[in-house]
């Protein structure tokens, strides 16, 4: 099976423009994605899909491959219109975000090894179960309005029930070794038809709602494979604001690199 590894790349973000051309401990934010991303096995090429020729430049001078795109809505719309344009029809593609760059590499492959073993999967996606301690940290940054953070249900077969930005699902109780509460990690692993399918589907009240992409799938009927993960005591992190440099030095600086 063919499976690439795309990572959406855009200039002007309106929070942290340049972000991906930011440098985190002597490497900018767009080399360690990429590095992250060659770190997983059975995969066929990784692709950074930009519109800006600055990113591309980078790209090819870390030894990556850029693909230009258009103007986009967003991620997902830009790594659909660059395997368009890489000379071949992958079989599934990985959705890698570019401010990624604490994900660790086993759980892009446990995406990865899912498609490959599992031909059932048409679109995959992993999560991890919170700590009582994480937990409560999420919700007292809830409690203060703030939104980052999304948590998923899922049925006995790990398809996605729900995903949401409010805590789910609601804990009448707290007597469990573990809340029954897992965060999602905004990674998406597709079947290439799925992917078209998917990109020729109007936004709908839910995904509106929440401004969550993921439930336009399930709100048109699209299963969506929910796959368990370990952070193997390592930290979750995503660059969004340049306050968030430092923060994800500070992660590296005290468990090491990932690759």
């Amino acid at each position: 099976m063919k499976t690439v590894i795309v990572i959406p790349a855009r200039y002007g973000s309106t929070r942290f423009p340049g972000k991906p051309l930011k440098p985190i401990k002597g490497k900018s934010l767009l080399e360690r994605t990429c590095a992250i991303a060659k770190a997983v096995k059975n995969v066929e090429d990784v692709f950074v899909a930009t519109d800006d020729e600055r990113i591309a430049e980078h790209a090819k001078q870390i030894g990556a491959k850029p693909v230009m795109t258009g103007e986009c809505e967003n991620g997902t719309e830009r790594v659909w219109q660059a395997i368009q344009n890489i000379g071949y029809k992958p079989d599934a593609v990985i959705n890698l975000q570019g401010d990624a760059v604490l994900t660790p590499p086993w759980i892009i492959q446990a995406i990865v090894d899912t498609l490959d073993s599992d031909p059932s999967v048409q679109l995959a996606t992993p999560a991890t179960q919170l700590t009582w301690e994480q937990y409560e940290r999420l919700a007292a940054s809830k409690s203060n309005g703030v939104a980052g953070g999304t948590t998923v249900t899922f049925d006995k077969n790990n398809n996605a029930l729900y995903f949401s930005k409010a805590l789910i699902p609601f804990l009448r109780d707290k007597k469990q070794d573990m809340p029954p509460v897992f965060r999602h990690i905004g990674l998406y692993g597709y079947r290439y038809e799925c992917l078209k399918n998917y990109l020729k589907l109007q936004p709908t009240p839910l995904e509106q709602s929440e401004k969550l992409e993921q439930l336009r799938a399930l709100e048109n009927g699209i299963p969506i494979k929910v796959v368990l993960v370990d952070y193997k005591g390592r930290s979750h992190w995503a660059i969004d604001s340049p306050d968030d440099v430092t923060i994800a030095e500070s992660i590296i600086e005290k468990e090491g690199e990932l690759v």
